[in-house]
């Protein structure tokens, strides 16, 4: 028997090849060359990742079908690149003075977020389910290990065993459902399982719904959605505040990436089916993730984390409303979310200290007297989360309810615009406590050259998509019109 190995176009997947380079190349110089710096592998990952971007940008427009079908080179996959790479740049940047004060300065860290990203992006690329399962798994192993890096904090070993615990049982849903649809399609390739799960009646149709429900599961964790959320505050709380914010943007980005590929693209036949599953999960967590953030004043990153939850709901309720204006409003938050989560975990990496031991909202007390800056940051990141005009946020909010109330989704738009309003009582308490409470003694330190400037960058983010958000959802727009054919 011959094989015949697939030509492959590696300029097709260069944004992957040069992330994969660097990622190897910061492991060998952190083995090899002696007393490199943190500073310097940091570089070394942005380098990478700028060079990934360029390459991303180098593909825009193009089109093909790589390595047997497996993987797509389109308009949708390049731009949730550009996401993946911006969370990671704005990751690496406000972990250098992180890692350098908790003294876990490793190489192995960057490499492993660089590592993560190529799953992501895989992810967003796979027209096959064994692509998208194998994306996965790059990204969540690289996260189970990312999650525990602060190996003598016993509450980072914690959060990473529940997360990988979790995580490992999630992905035993996800590749069952893989199992039930291959076996009532005969395929794992999304454009067969279009093609055939509608028409199969009987056992056949018992298994596509199976396989359906199953893959909502293990997306459902993936993305942190309620009743699949239990993990995120205790990972969020004890894993790096770096990895925290890269978890709730990046990492969720990807899996939001295949969820939109598989059931907008594969499985829109069977929404009648999965449409309520959808809404329900939507609307949990858009309520529950309130009512847990209402009341959580012991730690600001699991205050951020039950929020990040809400925000899953409003998400959700975009992939809900489904076709052009439904996915290009999930594209469009997606950026926008990463631009102010990560940027309000950058100032708890500026606020925070050794151990971090203390991130209680007294310890924001009175921060704006000492760190003026810092707390307008803050205090922007928090309104653009709560959907406060002119920010990121309110736009994006904004598009996610149209499309809803255009797919006729009325009662959960409402439901949307209400958590949404009632979220302002606890982004508020924390700008209240910077701006309206006695200062607390904090040390001074000045922040390093790579946090400000992913502050800058978050800042300018937030501010450009909420003033001038026309091209970017023209870019989403276009991304998911490529993807439906329409």
């Amino acid at each position: 028997m011959n094989f015949v190995l697939p030509e492959i176009d590696l300029g097709a997947i260069a944004p992957q090849l040069w992330l994969t380079a660097t990622a190897i190349l910061v492991l060998m110089v952190q083995a090899f060359v002696p007393l490199v710096t943190s500073r310097s592998l940091a570089l070394l990952s942005i380098i990478g990742s700028l060079l990934s971007l360029v390459a991303t940008l180098g593909l825009w427009g193009q089109e093909a079908v790589l390595f047997s079908g497996m993987i797509a080179l389109d308009t949708f996959s390049l731009f949730f690149n550009v996401v993946f790479l911006l969370g990671a740049i704005l990751t690496v940047l406000i972990s250098v003075e992180y890692l350098e004060r908790e003294q876990i300065a490793h190489g192995e860290y960057f490499a492993l977020v660089l590592f993560a990203t190529v799953g992501m992006m895989i992810m967003a690329a796979g027209v096959d389910l064994i692509a998208i399962f194998i994306g996965l798994e790059i990204l969540s192993l690289s996260l189970y290990v990312l999650a525990g890096f602060m190996r003598q904090v016993l509450r980072s070993n914690e959060s990473a065993m529940k997360y990988f615990l979790l995580g490992a049982f999630a992905t035993g849903f996800f590749l069952y459902g893989i199992a039930l649809l291959y076996g009532a399609t005969g395929s794992t390739n999304l454009d067969r399982i279009f093609l055939i799960a509608g028409e199969r009646g009987g056992w056949g149709n018992v298994l596509v719904m199976g396989g359906m429900g199953l893959l909502l599961v293990g997306f459902g964790f993936k993305v942190a959605s309620v009743p699949f959320h239990m993990w995120t505050p205790d990972v969020y709380e004890g894993a790096p505040t770096p990895i925290s914010a890269f978890m709730s943007t990046a990492a969720k980005a990807g899996a939001f990436a295949a969820f939109v590929r598989v059931f907008l693209y594969s499985l829109p036949g069977l929404a009648a089916s999965w449409a309520p599953l959808l809404a329900g999960m939507a609307v949990l967590s858009m309520v529950v993730g309130t009512l847990l953030a209402l009341v959580q004043r012991r730690n600001i990153k699991r205050l951020l984390a039950y929020s990040s939850i809400v925000h899953v709901g409003y998400l959700l309720l975009g992939l809900l409303s489904g076709g052009t204006e439904g996915g290009a409003s999930v594209l469009f938050y997606l950026l926008a979310y990463t631009f102010m989560q990560v940027g309000a975990f950058a100032v708890v990496v500026y606020l925070g200290g050794q151990g971090e031991d203390d991130l209680s909202l007294a310890r924001f007390s009175g921060v704006a007297v000492r760190h003026p800056v810092a707390a307008l940051a803050f205090s922007l990141f928090l309104l653009s989360l709560a959907g406060i005009p002119p920010t990121a946020g309110f736009v994006g909010k904004f598009y996610i309810f149209s499309a809803a109330i255009q797919a006729g989704h009325i009662g959960l738009a409402v439901v949307g615009v209400l958590t949404s309003v009632v979220s302002l009582y606890y982004y508020l308490g924390v700008i209240v406590f910077m701006y309206m409470r006695d200062p607390v003694d904090l040390p001074e330190r000045r922040p390093s050259a790579a946090l400000v400037t992913a502050l800058a960058l978050a800042v300018a983010g937030t501010v450009e998509m909420g003033l001038f958000p026309g091209s970017l959802l023209d870019l989403a727009q276009q991304s998911v019109a490529s993807l439906l054919g329409s």
